[in-house]
């Protein structure tokens, strides 16, 4: 008790700003209910497993520790199960209320001699009782997080509730006995506010649910408001009404009256259907992933090294099945595993590791890649016996949750419990980690998946134009047009239209996809195409110019996005409905660059005509459709020479904050340079870059260091070219790239089911040892059938010699 009160200045009583950390080691996945528990330390408040505490110790010199650990209690068979009653993960009502229970055991440690003493006890110096008290009543920064963003927005009123127009067509509804009135539909049933009508809902992401009859209605009709058939009972605040319009789940305080309309009497129905969220929570509680990806198989499951789960955290299979994927490369392998140990990590960590992405990333890879957490789970046998208890054929997995904290740090898509575009997170996952490598780039994983890519342009005079950028994807469309069973597809659409005359429904046996070869998609994307409205500097006006792309370096990794979401007229996004045949191994070899060619003759750099170029009104008028400002969409064509609307759009995201954004297009700005200063060049040129390259970038971006650079290494596609020396001698942006022959070999694939890319799921496939392993979150198995023809991004493997 002396040693405790000698160090009584190392102990903290937490205030209501601290952070309290005691569900998870910060630098490894240990909880209390690992083996030895969990460390707190009194001071910084950061918890830490017992194979870890001593390099806190070591570190701070803190030796005051809150010993935490939880045992399972023994549960009777005849418990009654707990349902959710709210889309949460570990708050009363939401997911888990069913496992096991866990009883807490508490003690003080004394580091280094690990001197305990028990807790709750009257000989404890009080201030030490009320800061473990504090602890121990705080809820814990992890779950604070995770309530925080699980918790659903309340339910508000709808625009359309008050004075919602009701049809006089003498419909009445009975109080049973319902169908669709477009197909035969029995369950998950709306009836539309306005009219009465009554019409199966949208279809789930995994086939089941209704047949959008409900939705088509409101598109065609525009009455908002529904409720669902089975919902209403007495309670009518638990009766489930959606509004179209506003695309969300609302309150109509009405509802009594609109009911009555229709002739429902709600007090003698009875509750017959789940509601939207409850259908929600009981999708995500028989989630069934052999039937999403590989239905009816059984699926061995895989345990070691390399084969570690990722805990869904709610909605975030996406980075689950990237990270699995980046992972499994080299690069990020060695940077933050094999030469990266967990105690060098922890040592250059600033005093919280939370909070740093390098810690975080050494914590998630050795999680992943030790195998340490990728054992089977044990389950109690008896409640009578404690001690027995039987190994499981599933993993636990492990919780990537500071991880996301601190990668989706300020994020406004990252940082929600939203289902996000895995693509999205992957290009914002190798950002951040370019980032905080910048120092050295040797060091950088980042670098294993970058490229060069060069545009050449060449307008009728004869006259060409090189641009370069560097990339870490390569973004495919896919040529439907190439499909290579186009006979099949024809049949199937004749046998379509026979059923949909006849008002019956296709099998899913009966329907035919497109099958399009990879190969097509990257000669589509290598393929000349015109680029109309092109400023030629030769010929002093607009003309067509013809754009080809090839690539200065071939990577170590070489990442293909399958543009599977398109719009369609109106900016309606929609998937395609396709398969893509892919091969083991590709060569893109022919997909080199080759720079520019000693016959070949620049365009000059500045343009003759003295009022510069003028913005092109149909590329103005794409964009301002979009709700983008007239002035800014006009900057936007101009300062991307009218390349085209996809180019304009992305300068336009880059600029949105400039601050001469709203000043008046001047004539400087359409054609007469920006007169650069002198100091600025210096500071680019000291970063390592050519003199010429940074007074073109420091003019094009009006004298912004910060755009320059960013110039730089993204120049706007259309733009003249960013060096004035000839491609094929390379410039600073890819220089150090890797780069090597131009074969292939597929290692991995990230599918994704659903209507968009920000619902459904995503699950990675990986060949590790010359076997194809499933990654669905926590469930790591062996792959029979994997759904190579279905991947949203593919992952290739650079093959040397």
């Amino acid at each position: 008790m002396e040693l405790l009160r000698s160090n009584l200045s190392r102990v903290r009583i937490p205030e209501p700003t601290n952070r309290i950390y005691k569900q998870e080691c910060c630098i490894s996945f240990d909880t209390p209910r690992s083996e030895g528990g969990l460390f707190v330390d009194m001071n910084s408040f950061l918890a830490f497993g017992k194979e870890f505490v001593a390099w806190n110790f070591e570190k701070t010199g803190n030796p005051v520790y809150l010993h935490i650990k939880e045992m399972q209690k023994p549960v009777s068979e005849d418990r009654p199960s707990k349902k959710p009653t709210l889309l949460a993960i570990g708050i009363e009502g939401g997911f888990d209320n069913n496992g096991p229970e866990y009883e807490q055991s508490y003690e003080i440690v004394i580091l280094p001699d690990y001197i305990t003493l028990p807790f709750p006890s009257v000989d404890l110096p009080e201030k030490v009782r009320l800061a473990v008290d504090a602890v121990i009543m705080n809820v814990g920064a992890e779950k604070k997080e995770q309530v925080a963003a699980w918790t659903a927005d309340t339910k508000h009123v709808s625009k359309h509730a008050m004075e919602l127009k009701q049809l006089d067509n003498g419909v009445i509804v009975p109080p049973s006995g319902w169908k669709c009135e477009k197909c035969d539909k029995r369950d998950n049933l709306w009836l539309n506010l306005t009219d009465g009508s009554i019409l199966c809902g949208r279809k789930n992401w995994d086939g089941t649910g209704g047949n959008d009859h409900a939705v088509n209605h409101f598109s065609a009709t525009g009455y908002p408001l529904a409720v669902k058939l089975g919902t209403i009972t007495d309670d009518l605040e638990a009766a489930d009404v959606y509004s179209y319009d506003e695309d969300e789940s609302v309150v109509d305080p009405l509802l009594a009256q609109h009911l009555l309309h229709f002739g429902i009497d709600f007090s003698s129905l009875q509750k017959t259907e789940m509601t939207t969220a409850e259908r929600e929570l009981d999708q995500n509680t028989n989630f069934d992933w052999n039937r999403i990806q590989e239905s009816g198989q059984e699926v061995q499951p895989l345990f070691g090294p390399g084969y570690t789960g990722l805990v869904n955290l709610g909605n975030s299979c996406y980075l689950a099945a990237t990270m699995q994927v980046v992972f499994s490369t080299r690069g990020f392998c060695s940077r933050y595993y094999l030469n990266q140990s967990l105690k060098a990590a922890f040592d250059s960590a600033p005093a919280d590791p939370t909070v740093d992405l390098n810690t975080q990333l050494a914590k998630l890879a050795h999680g992943l890649l030790s195998g340490k957490y990728s054992i089977p789970a044990t389950k109690k046998d008896d409640a009578t016996d404690t001690a027995q208890t039987t190994l499981t054929d599933k993993q636990e997995g492990i919780p990537p949750r500071m991880f996301k904290s601190i990668i989706a740090a300020n994020h406004p898509e990252f940082s929600t419990m939203r289902q996000q575009d895995a693509l999205e997170f992957f290009l914002h996952l190798i950002d951040q980690v370019e980032r905080i490598n910048s120092g050295n780039p040797v060091l950088d994983p980042s670098r294993s998946f970058k490229f060069g890519v060069e545009e050449r342009l060449q307008c009728p005079s004869g006259k060409v134009a090189y641009n370069k950028r560097s990339d870490y994807i390569l973004s495919l469309n896919i040529p439907l047009h190439k499909a290579t069973n186009k006979k099949e597809l024809s049949d199937f659409q004749k046998l379509k239209a026979e059923k949909d005359a006849k008002g019956e429904e296709l099998s899913s046996d009966e329907i035919v996809r497109p099958r399009v070869p990879l190969m097509e998609c990257l000669d589509c994307f290598a393929a000349p195409e015109e680029l109309h409205d092109f400023y030629s500097t030769a010929l002093n006006g607009k003309t067509t110019a013809i754009k080809s792309v090839g690539l200065t370096s071939f990577p170590d990794y070489l990442v293909l996005h399958m543009r599977k979401f398109v719009l369609e007229e109106g900016w309606v996004p929609k998937k395609l409905d396709v398969y893509i045949d892919v091969p083991d191994t590709i060569d893109i070899s022919h997909m080199r660059s080759k720079g520019l060619q000693p016959w070949e003759e620049l365009l000059p750099e500045s343009a003759a005509e003295d009022d510069g170029i003028s913005a092109n009104e149909d590329i103005v008028n794409q964009l301002a459709s979009m709700g983008f400002q007239h002035l800014h969409c006009q900057k936007a064509a101009i300062n991307t020479l009218n390349a085209g609307v996809e180019e304009a759009m992305n300068w336009l995201l880059n600029h949105m904050n400039d601050p001469d954004i709203d000043e008046p297009i001047t004539k400087a700005q359409k054609g007469a340079p920006y007169v650069v200063d002198q100091s600025k060049v210096e500071t680019l040129i000291s970063f390592g870059f050519e003199e010429e390259v940074a007074r073109k970038a420091l003019q094009e971006s009006g004298g912004d260091i910060e755009k320059a650079t960013e110039w730089i290494f993204n120049p706007p596609s259309g733009t003249s070219n960013m060096d004035t020396t000839p491609s094929s001698s390379g410039n600073v942006a890819d220089a150090a790239l890797p780069d090597g022959q131009g074969r292939y070999r597929l290692f991995g694939l990230v599918s994704h089911i659903g209507t968009s890319t920000h619902c459904g799921h995503y699950v990675a496939h990986i060949n590790k040892g010359g076997r194809w392993v499933i990654f669905n979150d926590d469930k790591v198995g062996v792959s029979k059938n994997p759904p190579i023809d279905m991947g949203y991004l593919y992952f290739f493997e650079r093959i040397d010699g």
